[in-house]
């Protein structure tokens, strides 16, 4: 059992690409991004009310930008989630889960209100989102009391499809989360992700594609609200088939055998005497010419 001075810091991560959430109205008109939201919460108003010492965070990752819902910018400076606010409570709710819920609404709303998508880059910012997650659990971290101990989890809910592009900065934000002891959970709603695989696999979390998104917040309660001491005693889905391939720098596609750059370790699928990324010129060594023997003249 984790002791009383001990911190849970739960920061969800959720894909709210408005361009795949309008295309998923059209798929199936009973799981919106509004309903998604509403189980987000009560998972996150459940991580709430099992300890008073656990911290909330929530980041929506856009195709234009990362965001906090919560905490969000009407809290004042040095405020960490978590902590009972002073507003009053509504027809005896918790206060707490009170102020969270509207928060979190009132910044969606907000959000949602100023996009504009212009363009073709409509992919989910999604390794942004994860380096502002990271953030923010590096800071609660420094404002921490003598004595006091944090365990720190970040969980993605992931809606639109992986974009390679983000590949690299992926890559750096798991390593970074994996040195800093931060497990990383991905639920996912449609297709599989292979970086989010990569992420659970190597940063100790779990990863699930859950097979009816109608039921998401059973799925959350049941296999993401637990922390890592109590999942040992849970039986749990089994670990998914982890996809390793690395991404070209030159395509952004997933190759099994390609070329690395001895230098910035850049990946290609086709070779280049020379890399696009650190532009090093390398000396391809060339076969030796044989020089034909001479024929000696026999004498007569």
């Amino acid at each position: 059992m984790a002791s009383e001075d001990e911190i849970s810091l739960l920061v969800i991560v959720v894909d709210v690409n408005p361009i795949w959430w309008g295309q998923q109205v059209q798929r199936d008109p009973q799981f919106t991004l509004s309903k998604c939201l509403d189980a987000v919460m009560v998972m996150a108003n459940s991580h709430l009310v099992m300890a008073r010492t656990n911290k909330l965070a929530i980041v929506a990752s856009h195709c234009q930008e990362s965001h906090f819902l919560y905490p969000s910018k009407h809290w004042k400076a040095g405020d960490v989630a978590g902590d009972d606010p002073s507003s009053g409570s509504c027809d005896g709710k918790y206060e707490l889960l009170s102020v969270a819920n509207d928060l979190i609404v009132e910044e969606m709303k907000n959000l949602m209100g100023r996009t504009q998508v212009k363009g073709h880059q409509t992919d989910t910012l999604l390794a942004g989102s994860l380096a502002k997650a990271l953030c923010y659990i590096h800071r609660v971290s420094k404002n921490l009391e003598a004595g006091q101990e944090m365990k720190s989890r970040i969980l993605v809910v992931k809606a639109a499809e992986d974009c390679a592009l983000q590949y690299m900065n992926f890559m750096n934000v798991i390593f970074a989360a994996q040195k800093q002891n931060v497990l990383i959970d991905a639920c996912v709603l449609h297709s599989d992700s292979g970086l989010l695989q990569q992420a659970c696999d190597i940063t100790g979390g779990l990863y699930l594609k859950i097979p009816q998104k109608t039921a998401l917040a059973q799925y959350l309660l049941w296999v993401f609200l637990p922390d890592v001491d109590q999942r040992s005693q849970l039986v749990l889905p089994p670990p998914a088939h982890v996809d390793y391939r690395a991404a070209c720098f030159c395509h952004r596609n997933l190759i099994e055998i390609g070329y690395v750059c001895s230098v910035c370790l850049s990946i290609f699928c086709n070779f280049s005497p020379i890399c696009t990324t650190c532009e090093t010129a390398f000396k391809i060594p060339l076969p030796q010419m044989i020089k034909p023997k001479k024929k000696k003249l026999k004498a007569n």
